[in-house]
């Protein structure tokens, strides 16, 4: 069975295909949407989605969220003196979306489509499939989110129109301009900004707060993992809040005290100016490279959680003079594509075939050595395969050797825009034997081949001798090895996973944890007599007085979120 997956940094979701079209498949706890986090519980077993995002505020150092955004580096991330690298936790969150999936349908799911953004680079698209591999999944396709987007909107079925893909989620930003012309969907032009999504937004609304509040008495550290998601969790909610009215009160309790302020939509739109700014930016680039201009686009599509925000609508309409469409449930419409992707991948009969075309996100090029007066400078780019150029593709530049009588050139591969490539990524090289010969005499002809799937491959070639020498780029810096995969699978394959038949339990008494811990005086303690009184019926392990209390201690915290 193949799924389409939404790989989210804040939320994931999975999708398949059925007779009636894309399927969302609920998790445990009967949602769609499984937040992004994965936890440890006290007896060191797995937990993911909603019980472990309770568990983010009272149990820091055992909890996880946001690992997304290092997809493709280094960065580890500790679990109770567990180190775990971004693919790792990655891999958690799929495994559960696969096991929704194969017990809501009763047979095994063995491939997945999985989205990404449109700017991730050459590395964190390895290191999703990574993800997808350590999760015992096929990767079948990578898809991006802005093209899973257009499928669920159904743009393919079209004749000819030109739209912009405006998607921002939890944490990245992604602009996409694709052209629908005699069947084939081409994204002319991707941009956007790895590192900006509503989490930014929340940041943003936190240091608002803290700066305001720093000074007064007894205001706790904000820097305390505990306090830090608490605030976070906090300017969410009045972040979401603002949506809907023009004031929302701040509140953090901590330490004994209590401490609010009056948000306004107007105070929000100006503590976040500069975060509106810099999703400019990659829209201008787009519309540049796409040679395109706003006015002739055929419409605009609003793609992630973020995009409900007010002001992100009215930065949209600004920007493109018009109203932008808003008909699908933006958190849902990537999950829908790749269920979609998922189903013409394989073949089925309901879905006509649709030819798509991508782009590469970064242009993809050399290290040279520039004459500039009486000296050579080396540390230049130079771009063989520049960014938006539509895979696959494969490019020829002629470069030349610098020395007399050198007999070796050592070709270094980086990816990025700027003109230097210390301030670019690098891939990797190879080292070229030429035969020695004045300066200049001696040429060489580099191509660049890039794929649909992210590979590239280098080649040289030596007019003078015949001789050619190739490399493909397969590891990354940052990218496991197959052998550090096979290591990290046996590793992964040791954790237990929380029991899925009490997750509705679990995630009830981490809520009442987290609500102790928020409030104080009366209202903590009656928190706290719940919560005992949960955990004393649980451990009866009777199902009849488990579920009769669970129902009564959920009453109540429902009346309390309307008092409260």
């Amino acid at each position: 069975m193949i799924v389409g997956i939404d790989l989210g940094t804040t939320n994931s979701l999975v999708s398949v295909w059925d007779e009636n079209g894309p399927k969302l498949v609920p998790n445990a706890l009967g949602s769609a949407l499984t937040p992004s986090v994965v936890g440890l519980d006290d007896d060191g077993q797995v937990l993911v989605g909603e019980v472990a995002r309770e568990r983010l505020q009272t149990h820091p150092y055992l909890t996880a969220a946001l690992f997304k955004r290092y997809m493709g580096s280094d960065h580890t991330i500790s679990l109770g003196g567990r180190a775990f690298r971004p693919e790792e936790l990655s891999a958690l969150v799929l495994k559960s979306l696969k096991a929704d999936v194969e017990r809501a349908y009763g047979e095994p799911v063995t491939e997945a489509v999985i989205s990404v953004p449109a700017y991730f680079s050459d590395a964190q698209r390895k290191a999703t499939r990574i993800a997808g591999e350590l999760a015992g999944l096929k990767v079948e396709k990578l898809i991006n989110e802005p093209t899973a987007a257009a499928l669920a909107y159904g743009l393919h079925m079209r004749q000819e129109s030109s739209f912009l893909v405006f998607d921002l989620g939890g944490g990245t930003f992604d602009v996409s301009i694709l052209e629908l012309f005699d069947g084939v969907m081409e994204v002319r032009a991707s941009a956007g900004d790895n590192f900006l999504g509503g989490e930014d937004f929340d940041d943003a609304l936190v240091q608002a707060f803290v700066t305001l509040k720093r000074g007064e008495a007894g205001f706790p550290e904000a820097t305390a993992p505990a306090i830090r998601q608490r605030l976070r969790r906090e300017a969410q909610r009045v972040r979401h809040a603002l949506g809907n009215v023009n004031n929302a009160v701040f509140t953090l309790r901590a330490d004994e005290g209590e401490w609010t302020h009056t948000f306004s939509a107007d105070d929000l739109a100006a503590c976040t100016a500069g975060l509106l700014e810099r999703l400019r930016q990659p829209i201008e680039r787009a519309l540049r490279d796409a040679r395109i201009r706003a006015a002739d686009l055929d419409e605009i599509l609003l793609v992630g959680g973020s995009t409900r925000m007010p002001l992100i609508r009215r930065l949209a309409t600004t920007l493109f003079g018009r109203f932008p469409s808003t008909q699908l449930n933006p958190d849902e419409v990537v999950a829908c594509g790749a269920a979609i992707q998922a189903a013409l991948k394989a073949r089925h009969a309901a879905l006509e075939e649709v030819v798509l075309t991508d782009v590469c996100p970064y242009s993809l090029g050399v290290e040279t050595s520039m004459e500039i007066g009486p000296r050579i400078e080396s540390g230049h780019f130079l771009p063989i395969i520049e960014r938006n150029s539509v895979v696959p593709i494969s490019k020829v530049q002629q470069l030349q050797t610098l020395h007399d009588n050198q007999r070796e050139v050592a070709l270094k591969i980086y990816q990025g825009e700027s003109r230097m490539v210390k301030d670019n990524i690098f891939l990797g090289d190879l080292n070229v034997p030429v035969p020695a010969r004045k300066a200049g005499e001696v040429t060489l002809d580099v191509r660049f081949t890039y794929d649909n799937n992210g590979l590239l491959e280098a080649q040289v070639s030596l007019p003078l001798t015949g001789e050619t020498y190739k490399k493909v780029i397969e590891n990354n810096p940052g990218v496991l090895t197959q052998e550090q995969i096979a290591e990290r699978l046996k590793s992964l394959e040791s954790l237990k996973v929380h029991p899925r038949d009490q997750q509705v339990n679990s995630l009830l008494l981490a809520r009442l944890e987290r609500l102790y811990q928020e409030h104080l005086g009366e209202l903590r303690q009656y928190y706290g007599q719940l919560a005992a009184q949960l955990q004393h019926v649980l451990e009866t392990q009777d199902e009849r007085q488990i579920r009769e209390v669970r129902s009564h201690i959920s009453a109540r915290l429902a009346e309390l979120d309307t008092t409260h």
